[in-house]
């Protein structure tokens, strides 16, 4: 039983593929290592608009294969064919300039085009 217990919680934890962490900007949404995940107001519901230098310094996050969604998390199929994570219908990203979790130097960037993904 104990086993079993242990494979929920490891299927539950597999099915989000971001947590919540509290941040200088309020409760963010973060990746698997603790860094900040972030919106970009250029998107559209289930489109990616950071594709080639843009993608370089705002990393997709990406889905691993066999990943599947539900709930408010979906799957955007990139321009270059690849699948990222959306929350809410919003492609989720990292920013290079993040050197540490709870680093949230991407909110503003671009004329105020990048924010922290709010859970």
């Amino acid at each position: 039983m104990g086993t079993l217990a242990m494979t929920d919680g490891a299927l539950a934890q597999a099915a989000a593929p971001a947590k919540v962490a509290e941040t200088s900007k309020g409760k963010t949404l973060v990746d698997a290592k603790g860094m900040t995940l972030y919106i970009f107001d250029k998107d559209s519901a289930g489109k990616s608009a950071c594709n080639g230098s843009c993608a370089s310094n705002w990393p997709p996050l990406m889905v691993a294969a066999g990943a599947s969604a539900s709930g408010d998390w979906s799957i955007v199929t990139r321009d270059d064919g690849s699948k990222q994570w959306a929350y809410k219908t919003k492609p989720l990203y990292t920013w290079v300039k993040d050197t540490k979790p709870g680093d949230v130097t991407g909110e503003g960037v671009a004329n105020n085009t990048w924010h922290v993904a709010a859970p």
